[in-house]
């Protein structure tokens, strides 16, 4: 089975030998004096996500580059960009069968919280990173507006007594829907699925649509019909 992890649009050369997904919740367990020990169920806790990722220095057979061959500082260098840019990215695993059929993928938005660059003299001069994701939610503020209670107040009092908070409100998308769309370099058929569908677990339905038997592997000026 091949395995492709994807850190953003960033494809790593090697896909890790080992994930090691942490589900979590946060249910709490209490005591009342007549029924005993019940357990409060609560909204379950965010996703950690664990690997540890081979970045060779030299082009091997078994390693993966869509757009050719880059070396290890690359992909430090992408990598530390999702650390310092302040902003959640998309993290997924697409697993394939030999026969080149998707089994099943993990698509999520995370955050990078840390990673640790290993340099072992059995390695060469290859660089292993190990990195440490969590699950973002997205979230958005509510709309609060407070008016003083006494009528008898004048305009400029009424302005300065109400207070307003911002809010950031996602509108429907109305745009109409390109019957197909060329690829161009750095696409995944993710993007392209939450660009014109609106929904980037779409992109399956995309794949589908055109018999793509391995959804990672579109190439810039390929045609894609989308409905």
């Amino acid at each position: 089975m091949a395995y492709y992890f994807f850190l953003d649009k960033v494809l790593l050369p090697v896909a890790p030998s080992k994930l090691e997904t942490k589900i979590k919740n946060q249910n709490k367990t209490i005591t009342l004096i007549n029924e005993g020990e019940v357990n409060l169920i609560k909204t379950p806790g965010l996703t950690e996500i664990e690997f540890e990722a081979l970045l060779p220095q030299v082009k091997y057979p078994f390693a993966t580059y869509i757009d050719g061959f880059k070396p290890a500082s690359y992909y430090l260098e992408k990598i530390e960009q999702l650390k310092i840019s302040k902003k959640p990215f998309q993290f997924i695993v697409s697993r394939v069968s030999p026969s080149g059929k998707l089994l099943f993928d993990t698509n999520m938005k995370v955050t990078l919280e840390e990673y640790n660059i290993i340099e072992d003299a059995d390695e060469g001069l290859d660089i292993k990173v190990s990195i440490t994701l969590k699950q973002y939610r997205d979230f958005s503020t509510k709309t609060i507006e407070l008016k003083s209670s006494t009528t008898t107040t004048s305009t400029a009092q009424k302005v300065s007594s109400t207070k307003k908070a911002t809010v950031t409100k996602q509108r429907p998308v109305t745009k109409e829907i390109p019957k197909t769309y060329t690829v161009k370099k750095g696409d995944t058929l993710w993007l392209i699925a939450k660009k014109y569908l609106g929904d980037g677990s779409k992109y399956k339905d995309i794949a589908k649509l055109n018999n793509i038997k391995n959804p990672n592997m579109i190439y810039p000026g390929q045609v894609l019909r989308l409905g």
